[in-house]
């Protein structure tokens, strides 16, 4: 109350204007980063889980409310693969948050780099739920380069963008489950990590990141044939703590 006592009114009124003005700059660049091939990519991985979905006799209803909630591929891929095991929901409810606690780490790096001094706390809140890998790998390749108050928006406008992408993938995929062979709709599955990997290599150039990538895939290969069921876990935590340490003593 004191402080907007003593400010000028027509100053504040500037202030609103100037942050929606950012706002909706970032919320548009956003939007166009996310349409195109990132769109295509998700919206084809989704064509092969409504596929999968309706190969195995479950609901649209299924399909969209769990891209509408969790929008994470492992995890939908894990809840309906033990739904169909006739696994209790506990233990699916465990399965899939496990599956995408990897989303944790990755947030808790993005909004520090998103993230504006002074805004209310709820806005970080809710933007955190839109977390997914590909607006993710996007938002941590583009945003720095934007002004930090549009880097919210930005973010937000890729991830709407994305998530109706996959949504309308999702449906078109179960509509149209028996025009592909099942291995092609399991295929489509793939193409985002792929394409997550595309992304990741374009930042070679910043050398903890591509030693976490080279160190991961080295400790994987060396895992998988012993510990097949851990092997990608223990490789991405080795592989980014030790590219983590060495970044520490040799600066990017």
């Amino acid at each position: 109350m004191t402080w907007y006592g003593r400010a000028d009114p027509a100053k504040i009124g500037r202030m609103i204007e100037n942050d929606e003005s950012s706002a909706r700059k970032g919320l548009i660049a956003g939007a166009r980063a996310g349409a195109g091939a990132p769109a295509l990519v998700l919206g084809a991985s989704y064509v092969g889980f409504g596929g999968f979905v309706r190969d195995n006799g479950l609901g649209l209803d299924l399909a969209l409310f769990s891209t509408l909630t969790a929008w994470a591929l492992p995890g939908q891929l894990a809840m309906v693969e033990l739904y169909l095991a006739g696994a209790p929901l506990l233990a699916i409810a465990l399965a899939v948050a496990l599956a995408n606690m990897r989303l944790a780490p990755m947030t808790t790096v993005m909004l520090p780099v998103v993230a504006l001094e002074g805004r209310p706390a709820w806005r970080h809140y809710f933007a955190a739920n839109w977390v997914a890998i590909t607006c993710w790998a996007l938002t941590m390749l583009h945003s720095p380069a934007r002004p930090r108050e549009e880097r919210l928006a930005w973010f937000m406008g890729c991830a709407l963008v994305l998530w109706i992408a996959s949504l309308i993938g999702c449906a078109l995929g179960y509509l149209a489950a028996g025009a592909f062979p099942p291995p092609v709709s399991l295929a489509l599955v793939f193409l985002n990590p792929l394409y997550f990997m595309l992304l990741c290599l374009q930042d070679l150039a910043n050398r903890p990141r591509a030693l976490a990538l080279l160190f991961g895939a080295a400790f994987c290969a060396v895992l998988h044939p012993f510990i097949p069921d851990w092997s990608l876990l223990i490789a991405g935590v080795a592989g980014g703590t030790a590219a983590f340490l060495i970044g520490k003593r040799r600066p990017a």
